[in-house]
């Protein structure tokens, strides 16, 4: 007769009551409510089956279908994502009202889902839901185990970035908005229109279980250089047919103005801007995530390590892709395990993402997820592109003296310029945390703590 979801107590015990509490929206690898209201006594003996599916090729083997009931295992041999429930004990079965607890499994792919349920009938009711990372869950690859972190980088809607110089730095309030309603129409979209969803849907799809695959479409389709993303970057100052970047204080009118044009790119954006509407989806998907901004920083050109610059008797001289250093960057980083690189969590926790277009990463204009413990170690053979943000803040700084086309002899080399103050905003407070020391190791410290490997 009805299906109940509860959505109101299921998005609160989610923590996603703050996006919708009409709409259920709950957490993979925890368990959810719904109740049955029949018309007739349920028995015990009875078949109940359920049917969860997510994309438009649901297969088992991919994790995106799964059949599961109360009696007997239902799920095809080979289901990769196996979701479960049970009858609640708090279930009125001679009265026909059947609560069940549903559980996603904690590597079920993010994404909205239809819900069947049928009880031995050709008839089913179909409802919806949709399903994000969860790190309250410990057999997420997202847990995060400290809750005022949760908190922060998780739940909190508004924080600061910083910009300026790294003697003269100030911070810009910024309203991230990730539990606005639209945003589960924005976000969702944003996945299904990325270029990897277009060439194979299923397999696109299918690999939303994963967070580090997950961030890195982010990363792609914050910029617009490589498909229908969210921001146009310009660097010229001229801003006359769209907006200033300096103009932007908030992702959800970027986001909203993006979505409601159909997709189109908004004018324009800059570092700050691109990595604050990246950490509002990184949040809205579950993901935690933190603004990062990093003041003097190195723009490696060719994978040197190294920030080049030739000079000759006249001065800077340009000789082919020019290095560069600039007066500061901003990226995010997203909490996540890393057991694609090492079984032993050496490489889990924070990443480096960075949705700014400056080099190709596999062809496309994105960046990371970089693990900071590699970056600080020096473990530039590692994906995604550690070399690149090793060089943004530990390359040196090489100047040579150039004759003509030639280059005649290095004379300079400063090992201290690059990579200063490398800030994000605290836990729970407007104070500033500096992040530098989790990057690399103290000038003169120890001299050969970041040596790396290729």
């Amino acid at each position: 007769c009805k299906v109940d979801l509860h959505c109101h107590a299921n998005n609160v015990a989610h923590n996603t009551h703050e996006i919708s509490t009409s709409q259920l929206i709950v957490r993979r690898g925890q368990p959810f409510s719904i109740t049955l209201e029949l018309d007739f006594a349920f028995s015990t003996s009875e078949s109940l089956k359920l049917t969860v599916e997510t994309g438009r090729f649901p297969k088992p083997s991919r994790g995106t279908k799964c059949t599961f009931g109360t009696r007997v295992p239902m799920c095809d041999v080979g289901t990769k994502a196996l979701w479960s429930c049970s009858i609640n004990a708090t279930s009125s079965l001679q009265t026909g009202c059947v609560t069940l607890n549903v559980t996603p499994p904690a590597d079920a792919p993010v994404g909205k889902y239809s819900l069947s349920i049928e009880l031995g009938r050709p008839l089913a009711v179909k409802e919806s839901l949709v399903v994000l990372f969860n790190p309250w869950c410990q057999n997420d690859w997202v847990y995060l185990p400290d809750e005022k972190e949760r908190q922060e980088y998780v739940m909190n809607e508004q924080g600061h970035i910083y910009t300026g110089t790294a003697h003269c730095f100030s911070p810009m309030f910024w309203d991230f908005g990730q539990f606005e309603e639209e945003m589960v129409d924005i976000c969702l979209k944003l996945l299904d229109v990325n270029p990897k969803h277009k060439r194979d849907p299923e397999d696109d799809v299918s690999a939303r279980c994963n967070p580090i695959y997950v961030g890195r479409v982010i990363s792609a389709m914050i910029n617009c250089y490589d498909d229908m993303g969210v921001l146009q970057g310009c660097w010229d100052g001229d801003y006359q047919d769209g907006v200033c970047p300096t103009r932007w204080t908030s992702s959800v009118s970027i986001l909203q103005r993006w979505f409601q044009s159909g997709c189109k790119a908004v004018k324009y954006g800059q570092c700050w801007v691109f990595a604050g509407v990246m950490c509002t989806v990184m949040r809205f998907f579950g993901i935690p995530c933190r603004v990062v901004t990093n003041f003097v920083s190195g723009h490696d050109t060719n994978n040197s390590l190294t920030i080049d610059q030739y000079f000759d008797e006249y001065g800077l001289k340009k000789m082919g892709k020019e290095d560069s250093i600039w007066n500061f960057h901003v990226w995010v980083e997203g909490w996540m395990k890393r057991p694609d690189l090492d079984q032993d969590g050496r490489y889990d926790g924070w990443q480096v993402l960075d949705p700014t277009p400056q080099e190709r990463s596999e062809g496309m204009f994105c960046c990371g997820p970089a693990p900071v413990s590699a970056i600080h170690d020096g473990h530039t053979n590692l994906k995604y592109d550690v070399p690149f943000v090793f060089s943004e803040v530990n390359a040196d700084v090489v100047k040579w003296k150039a004759d003509g086309s030639k280059i005649k002899m290095k004379y300079l080399t400063d090992t201290a310029k690059v990579g200063q103050k490398i800030s994000t905003k605290a836990v729970g407070s407007t104070a500033i945390n500096d992040l530098t020391n989790t990057y690399k190791y103290k000038e003169g410290k120890d001299a050969n703590a970041n040596s790396f490997s290729q």
